[in-house]
């Protein structure tokens, strides 16, 4: 089609709003500093600059001369049906640019080319993104990968998993997962913070972590414990993770550096009975997730299971990216939605529409039809939300009654 010719809107790194700092009051300066607030911005661009590379590559913009559906689109281009989603975020992204529009029709949302697109210019942003903070580089390379991997995903040559979980992917998701990472950190930070201002007054200590992967939000969590004297209350510590080389690499770091805790590891598969597994009922005080949950084939299961484990008072806290409004397309899920765990999941209308990442509210009723009569989000990403869009991080909190639902 010869659509007219768009050109690229372009990027400047501000300074964030300073309301934003005083919604965040309740969190160091240092988590959510200038560095990260441009990182995001940066990161947000980055991906919408690959969603523009991807109309190319996949073949998109000669589809969308008239309105197609991401269905009709896998039909026509002989795409694997499963492809939809990906296509529903790059197509969601694109029409921020305003080259695409957007039409909906009793739930189907159907898109149409409206502007040819610029030549996206990756180099450029990556060099401003490696100026702001050179850790942003593990974000960087790993959405590059993933964007290269689907077109062999969307024809069913490989799966989303084959490729970003094998050799060359583990790698870049290790570096992605470090504290180095500073988009990364502040989930663990975030989640770290909550939980230890949540256990200070308890007066012994068990937790359990689920989902822990090389132990970067295990490693800020003890360290959080250690500065307010938590510690020495800690009996028991089980850290769990399935992937027996990520577990490997959490033991071997953290049992070298604190090896005088009562830490353990094992597994825990977040989809079947926990009791089952080794985790007895109301054994512990805090079951700490970060960046899991949302995977869980069945949600409510997962937290009920959660719940279960708990002893009274004790609190359920996870680290979550969480979707700031319905729909709205986030720079990570271009490394997520190609993977079978995060889309291969049981969807409800009231707590999790589509998979992926959830809305603070649905986070809020899913907490609540598992047994926790009052979640607490911090920080408030609502009311962030009202000033800054891209505001993508929180903690879930739901503490138990002790009362079997």
């Amino acid at each position: 089609m010869n659509a007219p010719l768009l050109d690229a809107p372009k990027f400047e790194t501000g300074l964030s709003d300073p309301r934003l700092a005083e919604r965040l009051k309740e969190f160091p300066p240092a988590i959510f500093s200038e560095r990260l607030y441009q990182s995001i911005e940066l990161m947000e661009r980055y991906s919408i600059e690959l969603a523009v590379d991807l109309l190319g590559q996949l073949n998109l913009a000669d589809q969308l001369g008239t309105w197609r559906s991401a269905d009709e689109l896998c039909s026509v281009l002989g795409f694997q049906p499963r492809f939809r989603l990906p296509l529903h975020w790059i197509l969601t992204r694109l029409v921020e640019t305003g080259c695409v529009e957007l039409q909906s029709d009793s739930g189907t949302r159907s898109y149409r080319l409206r502007k040819t697109l610029w030549q996206p210019d990756l180099g450029r942003l990556r060099a401003l993104a490696l100026n702001i903070d050179p850790g942003n580089a593990a974000t960087l390379d790993l959405l590059d990968h993933a964007a290269s991997l689907y077109g062999t995903v969307a024809r069913g040559e490989k799966s989303g998993d084959q490729n970003l979980l094998g050799p060359q992917g583990v790698p870049l998701w290790l570096n992605y997962f470090h504290n180095d990472n500073l988009t990364y950190a502040v989930n663990n930070w975030v989640g770290g913070i909550a939980a230890a201002e949540r256990l200070y007054s308890q007066p012994t200590l068990r937790v359990l972590e689920i989902g822990a992967g090389t132990g970067s939000a295990t490693e800020i969590l003890l360290r959080l414990l250690g500065e307010r004297d938590l510690l020495p209350r800690l009996e028991r510590y089980v850290v769990t993770e399935p992937n027996a080389y990520f577990r490997r690499c959490n033991q071997r770091k953290l049992a070298a550096q604190y090896p005088n805790l009562p830490l353990e590891w094992t597994t825990v598969d977040l989809d079947l009975p926990w009791s089952e597994q080794g985790i007895a009922p109301g054994e512990f005080d805090l079951v700490y997730a970060v960046n899991v949950m949302h995977i869980s084939k069945n949600l409510l299961f997962s937290l009920n299971e959660a719940r279960s484990a708990l002893a009274a008072g004790g609190w359920l806290i996870i680290g979550e990216c969480v979707r700031p409004y319905d729909n709205q397309p986030m720079y990570p899920e271009l490394m997520f939605q190609i993977l079978d765990s995060f889309t291969n999941v049981k969807t409800d209308p009231q707590i999790r529409p589509n998979p992926g990442f959830l809305t603070a509210e649905q986070w809020r009723r899913a907490f609540s039809r598992a047994g926790f009569p009052r979640t607490e989000i911090a920080p408030d990403i609502e009311r962030i939300g009202e000033i800054y869009p891209h505001f993508f991080t929180g903690a879930i909190c739901g503490q138990s009654t002790g009362i079997a639902e």
